[in-house]
């Protein structure tokens, strides 16, 4: 193994000990990671298959061309949306019966989820429940020229696990070298008038290549059955922010988010009816073009087995076309342990659209 292999493997191979977890001053400043020397996504992957060597391979997904037409000659936005399993929830509160706790190990799991970003090599990655942004994400994301922005969880449940790693929040990513930061907001989402423990990061960015401005949110909503109306007024709540943020909707809009809402709750219908005019994007993959997937998250808790559609990517369809989107995994690549598993490194699928820009933006207002 080189010397530049072999510093990469040492960034990789960092961990941070519990002692994170009393920087909470900490969590909202930027590091200086981004200082150090670029490294090619393709040796991170090699050192993330090295680690890998003896767990099965890669489950493989195929993209589902959506194109009505071909008339886009500027190169996509690939947006990528997943809840990536907090470190600490998932050892420490999540009670997966189905999952050897070998699966779960920080090690190699970073490694999956590194894999699985670098497989569909996202230009802008939303995550929720990250736990591990500045001994993992932010260092190594950074030098692959993303620009990294975190904002946790005010009282996040990982806190309450020993040996945590601090609290897990959402966390948002986009390439340098294709946008530029224009404004970036960190919203503690209200419900009732009252600030929440769930949070949206909101940046418009400049796209390099058409110059044309849009904005990107990410977000993760209350969990639990008997919160839905709560997860309502949070929605309501977001849905108000970014419509001041895109200036009601003149700039265009795409967000990504763990809603922990089912299509046929309020908070789903809140954002279909809103006036920013809003559709999701995996909806494009059923036959007519109406129906979510049947799952976005599939798990076996001791209360039995969970498989419900909780995560979306919504976005602008008078200013924005899906060009392609990402294929689910099927019931047989999950297997009947369903996830997380030695296969996959969380219990949500990663979402992941080609974008680009409507040519006559106007048509659909």
């Amino acid at each position: 193994m080189g010397n530049s292999t072999s510093r990469l493997y040492s960034t990789l191979a960092k961990t941070l000990n519990s002692s994170a977890a009393a920087q909470h001053r900490e969590y909202l400043e930027q590091s200086d990671s981004e200082q150090l020397d670029p490294i090619d996504p393709k040796d991170l992957l090699q050192e993330c298959q090295a680690v890998l060597q003896k767990r099965p391979p890669r489950l493989q997904r195929d993209f589902v061309d959506l194109r009505a037409d071909s008339t886009s000659s500027h190169h996509p936005i690939r947006v990528m949306q997943w809840n990536i399993l907090a470190q600490a929830l998932g050892e420490g509160k999540d009670n997966f019966v189905q999952c050897p706790m070998e699966a779960l190990k920080w090690e190699e799991r970073k490694c999956l989820i590194l894999e699985e970003i670098l497989a569909y090599q996202p230009d802008i990655l939303c995550l929720q429940e990250v736990d591990h942004f500045f001994d993992t994400f932010q260092p190594l994301l950074s030098r692959l020229g993303y620009q990294c922005t975190f904002f946790p969880k005010p009282w996040s449940p990982c806190l309450d696990v020993e040996h945590n790693n601090g609290p897990d929040g959402c966390a948002l990513f986009f390439l340098k070298d294709r946008f530029t930061l224009i404004s970036s907001v960190n919203i503690r989402l209200t419900a009732m008038k009252l600030k929440t423990n769930q949070v949206a990061i909101a940046q418009t960015l400049r796209c390099t290549e058409t110059g044309k401005l849009f904005c990107i949110a990410v977000t993760h909503l209350k969990a639990r059955t008997g919160w839905e109306r709560f997860r309502s007024a949070q929605g309501c709540d977001l849905l108000q922010n970014l419509k001041n943020i895109t200036q009601g909707a003149e700039i265009p809009l795409i967000i990504c988010g763990d809603f922990n809402a089912e299509p046929s709750e309020e908070v789903y219908k809140e954002f279909s009816n809103s006036s920013l005019n809003l559709n999701s994007a995996y909806k494009l993959l059923s036959a007519d073009g109406q129906s979510e997937p049947p799952y976005t998250t599939w798990k076996i808790r001791p209360s039995g087995e969970c498989r419900h559609t909780l995560d979306y990517i919504w976005y602008s369809q008078h200013a924005l076309n899906v060009n392609s989107a990402l294929g689910l995994l099927t019931e047989e690549q999950i297997g009947p342990n369903r996830l997380p598993s030695f296969n996959y490194p969380s219990d949500h699928l990663s979402l992941v659209c080609d974008f680009s820009f409507n040519q006559d933006p106007d048509r659909l207002l």
